[in-house]
């Protein structure tokens, strides 16, 4: 009888998942205290935040290939080479720049009323009394991409979107090629001119910038964003059924090839066969505003975060911070780094481009041989409440040509709920940086670079993304 009533009770437990035993999961990897002291002392950070704002205030905006980034650039070595920073130095670079004009927008019927827009890097000129159209209103990309070319040819464009806000930022790969390629198509097909709904979140009266490209044997078109509420009015507009004239004045224009430069410097490793692990983000940023979050953020937390490695002691392998240019133009640091450097060997990449909001997740993409580590850096991230994900760590502009030289990737997420409310906008000023969320970006780079920089384990390529 107690054979059967236990046979049943087994039984009952195992149809049960609030009685069924179950297996407990692994033990988390353990790790070194000294990673743990490391990453809850730089909770306390103060050195990127001084670097913020001292870029900010000292130098502001600084659009690629301008005179502004040249002296960020020295700026930038003055700064790193005080902090203790080793073998800090500039490897310049020539580049095409863009420099914004005159822009402006007005309705001239059936509602005569002004604008609010902002060029698009590499846009095409107006005349400089401007250019009066029709305009050709689509709600989406899509809806201009399936139109007839006749709706098209000898209008202004405009192409609407409705950018959704995400945690991890998706929604700009899929709305935004109303930025990225839609000026290119407009141009192929007739256009004299297009204005986009700003690829952004907010709904302030700020226009987002960034860089369209024209394929060689395109020729640029103006091309400019329209702020939120403008885009809105003007779809509004064109909602009541009458034809849409707009003048627009947008007056940019390439001015030749000029210097950029990536600002480069070192934590010196004990082993040098280990590999660089190469952390950083970029210099530059549009004209709208300081760049406080696009993307002097993001060069201040990886360099406080790597001083912090520096002073507790020499790591196993050399932590190279750089500081690239040109990105938000098209990614020249980037290139021109990987070409340079393409001969050393790099352990991992990893740049942080996302603004200053709480790191929330970190993704890996590292050879079987170093899969220990991203067990420790589970550990070691979790109290900072960041948790693991399950894509493949790598993204980046920046970082980008040295990944797909097989170098492997870590990526440590920034939660991007409000990133894009004021992304390539002249509301990209110090006082977005919350500096409590800063000082958390901190501890969790000191915490990966503590374990990365001294993991024992061979960190071999990996396959390209």
């Amino acid at each position: 009888m107690k054979r059967i009533l236990l046979a049943a009770l087994t039984a009952s437990a195992l149809s049960s998942p609030a009685l069924a035993q179950r297996t407990p999961p692994p033990p988390p990897a353990t790790v070194a205290p000294e990673v743990e002291r490391l990453r809850d002392a730089a909770l306390n950070d103060t050195v990127a935040w001084d670097i913020v704002e001292g870029l900010t205030t000292e130098v502001g905006q600084r659009l690629a290939g301008t005179e502004a980034e040249a002296r960020a650039r020295a700026w930038s070595v003055a700064r790193l080479t005080a902090l203790g920073f080793k073998n800090v130095r500039i490897e310049p670079y020539r580049m095409p720049v863009w420099e914004r004009g005159a822009e402006s927008a007005e309705i001239l019927a059936p509602f005569p009323q002004k604008l609010t827009l902002a060029a698009l890097g590499n846009s095409g000129a107006t005349p400089a009394g401007g250019l009066t159209g029709e305009v050709a209103v689509f709600p989406s990309m899509a809806a201009f991409q399936s139109a007839p070319d006749d709706a098209i040819r000898g209008k202004i464009v405009y192409i609407g979107n409705a950018m959704p806000r995400t945690q991890d930022g998706s929604g700009y790969g899929a709305y935004g090629t109303a930025r990225f390629t839609g000026p290119a198509l407009a141009a192929r097909r007739g256009a004299v001119a297009i204005v986009i709904r700003s690829i952004g979140t907010d709904h302030h009266r700020f226009p987002h910038t960034g860089t369209t490209n024209f394929p060689e044997g395109v020729k640029p078109i103006p091309a400019a964003a329209l702020s939120v509420p403008d885009a809105e009015q003007l779809e509004r507009i064109a909602s009541r059924g009458q034809p849409v004239r707009m003048k627009l004045v947008l007056t940019p224009r390439m001015v030749g090839t000029r210097e950029s430069g990536n600002v480069i410097a070192e934590v010196p490793g004990s082993d040098p066969s280990a590999g660089i692990v190469l952390v950083g983000g970029h210099l530059d940023s549009w004209d709208l505003g300081t760049g406080a979050i696009d993307d002097a953020s993001g060069i201040a937390i990886t360099a406080a975060a790597a001083k912090r490695i520096m002073d507790a002691g020499q790591p196993r392998r050399t932590i190279r911070v750089v500081w690239f240019g040109a990105e938000e133009v098209g990614g020249m640091g980037g290139e021109a780094y990987a070409k340079a450097h393409a001969g050393e060997r790099h352990a991992t990449a990893s740049e942080s481009d996302f603004g200053a909001d709480r790191v929330w997740r970190f993704e890996v993409n590292l050879p079987a041989t170093a899969r220990p580590i991203a067990d420790r850096l589970q550990t070691a991230l979790a109290p900072l409440g960041i948790t693991r994900g399950s894509g493949l760590g790598g993204d980046g502009t920046d970082i980008g040509p040295t990944i797909e030289l097989g170098t492997a990737g870590i990526d440590l997420n920034q939660s991007g709920w409000d990133y894009f409310d004021t992304h390539h906008t002249p509301d990209d000023v110090l006082d977005r940086v919350d500096p409590a969320a800063l000082r958390q970006n901190v501890a969790a780079w000191t915490a990966m670079l503590a374990v990365v920089a001294n993991a024992p384990e061979a960190i071999g390529p990996v396959s390209p993304r």
